[in-house]
Order: structure tokens, then sequence, then C-alpha cells
């Protein structure tokens, strides 16, 4: 599923807005964002446009759960 948000700001008011979207409607997320950013070129006080995606399948939460001692990989060097 995916999630916009963006923020409205009138009257020196900032006001955080998200609106959802199912797995299988990407291109009306990408259009909702494309119809902000050209009210934001406008000159309406749009701003902090962005999209989320999480994966609705997704089974446990995510990241590792838990490593062994056989486990020396990181992300910056391997460990010998």
């Amino acid at each position: 599923m995916f999630m916009v948000y963006w923020t409205v700001v009138e009257a020196s008011v900032s006001v955080p807005h998200a609106q959802p979207f199912e797995a299988a409607d990407m291109r009306s997320a990408l259009e909702l964002m494309e119809q902000l950013r050209t009210r934001q070129r406008g000159g309406e006080g749009i701003g902090f446009i962005t999209m989320s995606s999480e994966n609705p399948d997704s089974i446990g939460h995510p990241g590792v759960d838990t490593t062994g001692p056989e486990y020396k990989w990181t992300k910056r060097r391997q460990r010998l």
C-alpha cells in the first residue's frame, strides 16, 4: 500500500495531510503528487510532498530478528 503525505501552510500555520492508496493503485498516488506539485509551482502554500510504501504481504517485523555467532557481515566491511 502507499501513503502520500503533504503539508499545507495557511496564515503561517502548517497543517499535515495524508491520503492512503491500495497496493495496486500506485498510479493514482503519483497523480495526486503531481497535482500537489503543480499547485505548489502555482504559488499555493504546499510543501513536503512525499510518498511512502509498505508491503501488505510482509510477515513479521521488518529487519533482522536475531543473528548467530557465524553472522560476520556488516554494511561497511566484512569482519574477519
